[in-house]
């Protein structure tokens, strides 16, 4: 899909952010795994959620999609999902496929090597490219039997019996962790996970909600075997890391101002905010409620002029996926922002130094690659250009907010790769606009 954005003169008003993607397949997962009915609300109908639904619709749970009206007549998603146990997933008839979501490929593994039956994981051109050895090795010294040629894309997963690991984690990865969480349900006997860094620790407090038990203290965590877990209603918070592209618009164009209500503030995933504190940039947060487990308030962005900064180590695991729109928010800032230890952004849903790079250059950003980062020196006048988002969600939404303030027209050639994070997120932008 061609996108065509055009510079705006400012950004009033209030805006609805989808549910957390990350929170949304956690949900899908453990409700399957769980005994009794689940109820996901604000559930987040992207690709990535949605195929993570079919692949334990293939699996023979229940799952329906309702749409709800809410009082402010807008449109919701519930999600309504029966599940049967740990032990009631049915042997697909042919292979799982994920699409582009890693996160349903790595997490889903998990859950495969516990079970009593074979099954195929494959995905899209894009994810059989990305690093699969990194869940690979663990699961296998916990008993699992898995083939793959080049640690990627498809696996063969033949479940057995599990047994509890120690193991340390290479890098600081949510997913490469839940991997091993949920693997640990089937086990005889914990695992002990040692994480360099912290990271999103979703599946831990979803994993709690729904009976399972797992404990960290500093940087370890200890995941226990279950014997069952139990369906649960939730509400799903706002995405943060979708929040973070109409906050950077308000950052970003004269005069704007933004809220977004109910988004999740998780101290996980708030280094966007952290960040762009730093930076100069008047944000507020309000109305904070963590009744769901999962903290979420209102943020209010409004114009801020910024200033560079340097980011790395702890910080980056808390904003990995905000980086690109950090580094367009950079490229307006006063002096140099230095990006480090982000290396990590090499294996997304593509390299996204060099795609960052490559895109931010076309509009006429002055940005550097690194060889774990990004140098940028700010501010620099952006001009529409024809651009290419590599198949990537996130610097698709990147460069549409680049294409509200630069001169003259950016043209999208594949904006349809929003709809994995943020179906309507063009339109969302046009209403705004008004």
């Amino acid at each position: 899909m061609r996108a065509v954005i055009r510079p705006v003169r400012q950004l009033i008003g209030e805006t609805v952010i989808p549910g957390d993607k990350s929170i949304s397949h956690r949900g899908v997962m453990l409700g399957a795994i769980a005994k009794g009915t689940s109820r996901l609300s604000h559930f987040l109908a992207g690709d990535d959620c949605l195929n993570t639904i079919k692949a334990f619709q293939q699996m023979g749970i229940r799952i329906e999609l309702e749409s709800v009206l809410k009082d402010d007549g807008s449109k919701d998603t519930e999600v309504i999902i029966q599940g049967k146990g740990l032990h009631g997933l049915k042997k697909p008839g042919k292979p799982l496929y994920v699409g582009n979501s890693g996160t349903t490929a790595r997490l889903l593994a998990g859950i495969l090597a516990g079970q009593s039956f074979e099954a195929i994981l494959d995905g899209d051109q894009s994810l059989r490219k990305r690093p699969m050895g990194r869940i690979i090795e663990p699961l296998k010294r916990m008993g699992a039997d898995i083939e793959s040629e080049n640690s990627t894309l498809p696996l063969t997963i033949r479940g057995g019996r599990l047994k509890g690991i120690e193991y340390a984690l290479p890098v600081a990865s949510a997913q490469v962790k839940s991997a091993i969480i949920l693997a640990s349900l089937y086990t005889g006997s914990p695992s002990v996970i040692h994480q360099p860094a912290l990271s999103r620790d979703h599946t831990e407090i979803m994993l709690r909600r729904f009976g399972g038990r797992v404990e960290a203290q500093g940087l370890t965590l200890t995941a226990y075997p279950a014997r069952e877990l139990y369906g649960q209603d939730i509400r799903i918070p706002g995405d943060i890391s979708s929040a973070a592209y109409f906050i950077t618009a308000a950052l970003l164009v004269p005069g704007s101002r933004i809220i977004m209500r109910g988004i999740g503030i998780n101290p996980t995933r708030t280094g966007i905010l952290d960040a762009y504190r730093q930076m100069g940039a008047d944000i507020t947060i309000e109305n904070i409620d963590e009744s769901g487990g999962e903290p979420a308030g209102d943020i209010t962005a409004s114009y801020s002029r910024l200033k560079g900064i340097e980011i790395g180590g702890s910080m980056i695991p808390r904003l990995i996926d905000e980086i690109p729109i950090l580094a367009l928010a950079a490229t307006q800032a006063q002096g140099t922002t230095v990006i480090r230890d982000a290396a990590e952004l090499k294996v997304k849903e593509s390299n996204r130094i060099d795609a960052v790079v490559q895109c931010l250059r076309a509009l006429g950003a002055n940005i550097e690659p690194t060889e774990d980062g990004l140098i940028i020196h700010g501010p620099a006048p952006l001009t529409g250009n024809t651009v290419t988002c590599h198949m990537d969600h996130r610097i698709a939404m990147m460069a549409a907010i680049a294409g509200l303030i630069a001169e003259g027209e950016t043209i999208i050639t594949d904006g349809q790769w929003v709809d994995v994070s943020f179906p309507g997120f063009f339109k969302e932008i046009e209403r705004l606009r008004s």
